[in-house]
């Protein structure tokens, strides 16, 4: 981290600290149904204000397609934000415009404004370089804690960055370092578990962690793929028409003398819905008219077998359809395995986040990423438009 400015570098009292976070939490009746970001961003927002700063937020919120449409509107977000921080939360109706000048100018130290949803208006997802500016008139200081959106060239994350001295927040600071160590210094035995539906989702990060893991794990959906093209039965389970990708991995796994392991038994069943009939087969012998939905207990146990061992693991994608029980138990055991383990540990974002979230283990994992597609481009060695300008402020903040 010492080519990015972070909140340490910062003198932020008496200051208005403009902070992009991700607030793009699921909403359900009006009310925010899951505050896992809120509470992954509190910590840089609780630091800012202790320190003496006055904090405008912003953030988008689903996909209102650049025009205004209050299906989408920030309240629900600002009013759990309240409850979370035990304080008033102001809301401004828009993102920029004077009347929202007007509020973020006047704000005092120790004060939230949270500006409404940033996707109301095209120029957002656009960069937009009169938008960029209007933004940056909110705040004296920029910092990004919304890894989750670093991926994105938008103007809320690269071009405010040019407007203003910036640096990165706690939760983009834990993510560069946390994934960083994966590509730079991963402590071995290092044990990656891909899952997920896939090859072709998968295919960058695998060809970037082959050169890296000493294992890889393969579970989900992308598993029969790999399988189909060892000349296996799989069925009606999910496969991809290009037998190539998993040939050109495993090649580049056995050059790199990594040990790369596939399911040695799954759980198949006619249809995807909770109590159909299940049963267990050998991975490569799927009847016909049944499809693969989860791994089986052989293969829990041979994976658990590998995890045990690793000093650093980093797992994305569930290993199989862990919304429908029975096909969690194969995602439970693996993440109860990773739970178990000593090593430092790494879940990527997405539904591999959502499955420990769901079970209650996400607070013994080592860090959960809150970017699955951030987290996925980041481990590819894709540099990250977000994090690039950050690089690139670093000298003056």
């Amino acid at each position: 981290m010492a080519d990015f400015s972070t909140l340490k570098d910062l003198d932020v009292k008496g200051k208005r600290v403009l902070v992009r976070v991700d607030f793009n939490c699921p909403i359900q009746d009006g009310r925010v149904s899951d505050d896992t970001r809120i509470q992954a961003a509190m910590p840089t927002i609780r630091r800012l204000l202790n320190e003496g700063a006055a904090v405008v937020l912003m953030s988008h919120l689903g996909r209102p397609k650049g025009k205004r449409n209050l299906e989408f509107t920030l309240g629900p977000v600002a009013a759990r934000l309240q409850e979370v921080w035990g304080k008033p939360v102001k809301l401004a109706t828009d993102c920029i415009g004077p009347e929202t000048e007007a509020l973020s100018s006047s704000l005092k130290p120790g004060e939230i404004l949270l500006l409404e949803n940033l996707r109301f208006h095209p120029e957002e997802e656009a960069n937009d370089e009169g938008f960029a500016e209007k933004l940056a008139r909110h705040g004296q200081i920029y910092v990004n804690d919304a890894f989750g959106t670093a991926h994105r060239a938008h103007a809320s994350t690269v071009g405010v960055a040019r407007f203003l001295p910036s640096a990165a927040g706690l939760l983009m600071e834990a993510e560069l370092t946390h994934l960083g160590e994966l590509l730079s210094a991963p402590q071995k035995p290092f044990v990656a578990i891909l899952g997920g539906s896939k090859v072709s989702d998968k295919i960058a990060v695998l060809e970037s962690l082959v050169t890296k893991a000493d294992v890889i794990l393969i579970g989900g959906g992308m598993a029969f793929t790999f399988i189909k093209s060892h000349g296996g039965e799989i069925g009606k389970s999910l496969c991809e028409a290009d037998m190539d990708l998993p040939k050109r991995i495993e090649e580049k796994a056995r050059a790199a003398g990594v040990k790369l392991l596939l399911p040695v038994d799954v759980q198949v069943s006619t249809a995807i819905k909770g109590g159909s009939p299940a049963e267990t087969v050998a991975a490569d012998q799927v009847p016909a008219d049944k499809m693969g939905l989860d791994i089986g207990e052989k293969t829990s146990s041979l994976y658990a077998a590998e995890i045990a061992k690793a000093r650093t693991i980093f797992w994305n994608g569930p290993m199989g359809v862990f919304e429908v029980p029975p096909f969690d138990k194969g995602t439970r055991a693996v993440a109860e395995s990773v739970c178990n383990s000593s090593g430092r540990s790494c879940i990527g974002g997405g539904d591999s986040a959502a499955a420990v979230t769901q079970m209650g283990m996400a607070d013994k994992i080592t860090h959960v990423s809150t970017g699955g597609g951030a987290s996925m481009e980041f481990l590819e060695g894709q540099e990250l438009p977000g994090v690039a300008v950050l690089r690139r402020s670093a000298q003056t903040v």
